[in-house]
């Protein structure tokens, strides 16, 4: 089935951002959940053969997290999509392949190499937003920028480990020796790149050494980057407000982002309908009406979501679309904490289901459900649950272990 087989969405006039009568398009709230998990790479089944630059290009960038629950955040975030994907594959698409680059979005993340021209007001934004903070230039005091470039210059990769300078007086949460912060600065600014990752540590070495020549030297006007950035952003939204293609990429501002949406001509007016039947006014692309022709009903395939997924990075999104209320609590008191440290969204075809916390114990070879939680409203059949136990089996594969130890109750 797809979306196309039901009625034909509704428009509805109203009066646009230039102060002209136009025709909304009214998307109703299946139609758009269903959108978002195919723009999401989350309706398919997740099977056949693995094209990992192409999905990393469809979804704009991979969250990275240095959290190992079950496995790290990257690597559930593709395994995810599909299931033939294995942990190595990234570290070699980065280190080896160079197919693709890391820097910040709106957290250090994965993008495809070929982006990296559009990236370069990033590198401007936020090397000059670092180099600006007094513990830079505290921190460029004892370690300068010239004797860290020198260094790699001379050895290649090098880790912050190499170094050895240390954190004066009373240390903070989020304090840094200075050398760690003047790479920081530099890997923000694009002079340093991350050449590849040993383990989880990140190694960086000068840029022209990691990037290929023609991506680097590729220049756009700061208007042309721009463009591609909202455009491309709610490209992979499906449908959007000025505030979420501004959060998507985290490279442009709210006033980058009005000014965007008054000048181009291409975007459609839509009207979402939310979880409650109200309706929240969007843009969406040239071609959304196609999208909504062919975006194809979910797979059945019950899914067990990442927290750092970007299906769900976005909490009001979520909310809107689905009803689900989630939120991050790794960081929130375990006394004040709602559901648990790592908890994982359960997404069955374009519901959300429940939540689980799961955590692997692989030198002893388990997988270990220390709590479940099914969502209100929610009919957790044997059918349903057998599906959650099949894709528990199906992630003890991914990270090699065999035993899934259930420490709660199942239903």
């Amino acid at each position: 089935m797809h979306i196309g087989d039901e009625a034909r969405p509704e428009s509805r006039a109203y009066r646009n951002h230039r102060g002209l009568i136009a025709m909304a398009l009214r998307i109703s709230n299946r139609q758009a959940r269903w959108l978002w998990l195919q723009a999401q790479g989350l309706s398919e089944t997740p099977t056949g053969p693995l094209d990992l630059p192409q999905m990393i290009r469809r979804l704009g960038y991979v969250q990275l997290d240095t959290i190992q629950n079950v496995t790290r955040a990257h690597h559930h975030i593709l395994w995810c999509r599909n299931q033939n994907y294995r942990e190595p594959m990234l570290d070699r698409l980065l280190g080896e392949d160079r197919a693709v680059f890391e820097h910040f979005t709106h957290d250090a993340s994965i993008l495809p190499m070929e982006f990296y021209p559009m990236w370069q007001r990033q590198f401007r934004r936020l090397g000059d937003k670092v180099a600006g903070h007094a513990s830079f230039k505290k921190a460029a005091q004892e370690i300068s920028v010239e004797e860290i470039k020198t260094r790699i210059a001379a050895e290649g990769p090098l880790s912050t480990q190499a170094f050895d300078t240390k954190v004066k007086g009373k240390k903070q949460m989020w304090d840094r020796p200075p050398h760690k912060r003047v790479m920081d600065q530099l890997w923000y600014a694009g002079e340093l790149a991350t050449s590849h990752r040993l383990n989880f540590t990140k190694y960086y070495d000068l840029s022209e050494r990691v990037i290929p020549s023609h991506h680097r030297e590729a220049t756009h006007d700061d208007a042309g980057q721009v463009d591609w950035l909202c455009r491309n952003a709610l490209d992979r939204l499906a449908f959007g407000s000025l505030g979420e293609i501004q959060r998507f990429w985290g490279a442009v501002d709210a006033k980058e982002t009005r000014i965007w949406a008054q000048s181009t001509g291409d975007t459609v007016a839509v009207e979402i309908e939310n979880h409650e039947g109200q309706w929240i006014k969007a843009l969406a692309p040239p071609d959304i009406e196609t999208r909504l022709s062919n975006a194809p009903e979910p797979s059945p395939r019950l899914r067990i979501i990442n927290p750092f997924d970007p299906a769900v990075r976005d909490r009001n999104r979520l909310l809107t679309l689905f009803g689900f209320h989630y939120r991050n609590e790794m960081f929130v008191p375990a006394a004040q904490r709602k559901w648990g440290y790592y908890v994982y969204p359960i997404l069955e075809r374009d519901r959300f289901v429940g939540r689980i916390e799961i955590k692997a114990d692989r030198s002893a070879g388990h997988l270990r459900v220390t709590q479940f939680w099914p969502e209100p409203g929610a009919r957790w059949s044997a059918t349903l649950r057998n599906r959650l136990a099949a894709e528990l089996t199906r992630l003890a594969r991914l990270i090699e272990v065999s035993d899934i130890l259930w420490e709660c109750e199942n239903s």
